[in-house]
């Protein structure tokens, strides 16, 4: 009898220990935002390695919206490629780097051909002009197809750390995934 008892406590360890194993193992790369205050996951957008993603604000002086347009890299950093905007001023480049290409189309500037890489991004939605957006690819039609409200997920007036990072199963069931 005591044998019984040994061998089925030895099995529901194993089982405890393997569903714990399980739900921690990393099981894809998202886009993560952290509560700059906490740490903790707030929500997830899922991407991989060369998915694209953009992040639109509403300049707080001229409320003109402002796109950073952005890629992940291979080694999972985010890469600024773009930015566009509609007027210069406070905050705002007035000219391209070295290698990046200025242009003027339909009405917005733009520049180009940047390679600016972050391992993550402080973002504060904003909490007087609440108008931030996040907006990503349809990897299936590989088109520009999705944009969310920072509003609908995030509190207006908190910062977050962005970055890309593997999520687990745990990650996933605690987090909110955003989509459209």
């Amino acid at each position: 009898m005591r044998r019984k008892q040994i061998k089925l406590l030895l099995v529901l360890l194993l089982i405890g220990g393997g569903i714990g194993i399980g739900v921690n193992y990393p099981i894809q790369t998202a886009l993560v935002f952290n509560d700059g205050e906490s740490g903790k996951l707030t929500a997830f957008l899922p991407l991989k390695e060369n998915d694209h993603f953009s992040i639109t604000f509403t300049h707080s002086i001229h409320l003109t919206d402002v796109v950073e347009k952005y890629r992940v890299t291979e080694d999972l950093m985010i890469e600024q490629y773009e930015i566009i905007y509609e007027e210069f001023g406070i905050g705002m480049p007035n000219n391209a780097g070295e290698g990046e290409e200025f242009v003027y189309e339909d009405g917005k500037y733009h520049i180009k051909n940047m390679e600016h890489q972050f391992e993550s991004l402080n973002i504060r939605n904003g909490k007087v002009v609440s108008k931030h957006r996040l907006g990503w690819k349809d990897n299936k039609n590989v088109k520009e197809c999705c944009e969310v409200p920072f509003n609908d997920y995030f509190v207006p007036g908190d910062w977050y750390e962005v970055k890309i990072d593997y999520i687990t199963l745990l990650d996933y069931w605690k987090g909110e995934r955003i989509s459209e």
